[in-house]
């Protein structure tokens, strides 16, 4: 029997089981865009994609149920967190049959119409995906864009559509999802241990990511940062297997075009100079990390907007107003969601909230804030996010916070898709931590179990011009929202 084969056609059903994901909710709007009719079901939680599900005006069940499955449904597309064997809405629609595709392999589907890039990394991709997306839209380029956060950028919601000629996308190394992608460029951040429930070596996952560039066609890009080992240690293994790749090297040691030079931070704006342009590029968000995501994101778009001026009858080379779009573009830029997200500012307080949740992420996040914010005390909430990446990179995350004034742990924030039976928990990372001395001031390493308790002992500490950062991929962003209401 033939696989079915995923396929976008105007006024085609297609229901979607978790419809509330971010991924899920992105690809409803491109669906949307191509004329498909949408509905879904997701659980009755509330999230900030429920917002722009009814902004949209598609149908959706906060419940799951048989009854929700009827002929008249071309397709079903489901979240990876649900298993065809046992939920009860992908079990009915296998006994009509109707096709079923998880969100990777539909998404992949969808890129193979399009020439498209991928954004990958441990590190990095989100907001690369956003600023590409910025560039995009200042060059006036034609493409679509879907990213793994909601951002203002894209008026609030996870996708930005400009046109049919392109499509760029954050692309996910969780269980190879990535592999079902097509990509013509692959844009490579970084590359460093992590998902250890999946990924039990660093080699394994070093191995993922060849395999994804593998998916590279004779002629595509891989545009890589030379400042990261493992992005280059990825793209030396595909250039000794001489598949007609192109390389772009970026960042503060590459070689070319793309080689950060006068790295500067003035008056709360990084700058930077790219030897590919003669004017230097400003940004107003921190951290030199920012600076390699926004050199990904310019490089990426170049390499588009080259491949468009050829497809008109031009030369191959970026147009004057292209490059002044650009610039603006990324002058534009002021984060996404729950990426150095400035939430509110109050007596003095600045607040924010940052999704990182890998040593790496949390240290050069922290560094970045302590440059861009030099007269300011940095507090730091953080919320480990799964036993298992906690236990495997445990040392590192003890000498993740020397840029922190004072550090306030809590509990792990468990993950539904992993099984872990050891005993490390937030506490053993406290003990570790505190042991360590590892902060900048080591009498404020703090432990409350639960982030809403630990209220009223922040609201103590505070003082007017210090900046209180909520870090993780947990839920202890609700803390700074309540510390913004109290304060």
């Amino acid at each position: 029997m033939n696989k079915p084969v995923f396929t976008v056609q105007p006024n085609s059903c297609i229901f979607c089981v978790g419809i509330k994901g971010v991924g899920m909710s992105a690809l409803t709007e491109l669906l949307l865009n191509a004329g498909v009719r949408v509905s879904g079901s997701d659980t009755g939680a509330v999230f900030y994609t429920d917002a722009i599900l009814k902004e949209l005006g598609v149908p959706y069940f906060e419940t799951f149920d048989v009854a929700h499955i009827h002929d008249g449904i071309d397709s079903v597309v489901y979240s990876a967190a649900y298993s065809p064997e046992t939920h009860p809405e992908l079990v009915e629609a296998s006994r009509r049959g109707i096709p079923l595709f998880k969100y990777a392999d539909a998404l992949g589907a969808y890129s193979a119409n399009f020439d498209s890039s991928g954004i990958a990394g441990v590190h990095g991709k989100t907001t690369t995906t956003v600023m590409t997306g910025a560039l995009l839209k200042g060059a006036r380029l034609p493409a679509q864009i879907l990213a793994g956060s909601a951002t203002s950028v894209f008026n609030g919601h996870s996708t930005l559509s400009l046109g049919n000629g392109y499509f760029v996308a954050e692309t996910c190394e969780y269980r190879r999802h990535f592999l079902s992608f097509h990509p013509k460029r692959i844009a490579l951040t970084s590359v460093e241990s992590d998902h250890q429930d999946y990924y039990p070596t660093y080699e394994s996952i070093r191995d993922a990511f060849v395999e994804y560039g593998r998916k590279l066609p004779v002629g595509g890009e891989l545009i890589y940062c030379a400042d990261d080992k493992g992005a280059c240690e990825v793209a030396e293994t595909l250039r000794k297997e001489q598949r007609g790749l192109m390389f772009t090297p970026y960042g503060f040691t590459a070689h070319g075009d793309f080689k950060i030079q006068n790295f500067s931070v003035e008056n709360e704006r990084l700058v930077f100079e790219l030897n590919a342009f003669a004017e230097p590029f400003t940004l107003r968000v921190p951290g030199r990390h920012n600076a390699l995501n926004a050199t990904a994101a310019l490089a990426l778009v170049s390499s588009i907007a080259r491949t468009e001026n050829r497809a008109a009858g031009g030369a191959g080379v970026m147009t004057t107003a292209q490059l002044e779009g650009m610039r603006r573009g990324l002058e534009d830029f002021h984060g996404s969601k729950r990426r150095s997200e400035i939430i509110g500012e109050k007596d003095g307080v600045l607040f924010m909230d940052d999704y990182a949740h890998h040593p790496t992420a949390i240290k050069t996040t922290i560094e970045g804030l302590k440059v861009f914010y030099p007269n300011r005390r940095i507090i730091v909430s953080f919320m480990p996010h799964t036993y298992t990446r906690t236990a495997a990179l445990m040392d590192e995350f003890a000498t993740a916070f020397t840029g922190a004034d004072a550090l306030l742990l809590h509990k792990v924030y468990a993950s539904a898709r992993e099984t872990y039976s050891g005993g490390v928990t937030g506490k053993t990372l406290f003990e570790k931590i505190e042991k360590a001395k590892c902060s900048a001031n080591a009498g404020k390493i703090l432990y409350v179990e639960e982030p809403l308790d630990a209220l009223p002992l922040v609201k103590s500490m505070l003082k007017m011009g210090d900046l209180f950062l909520t870090m993780g991929a947990g839920d202890n962003w609700k803390l700074g929202e309540a510390l913004l209401k109290e304060v």
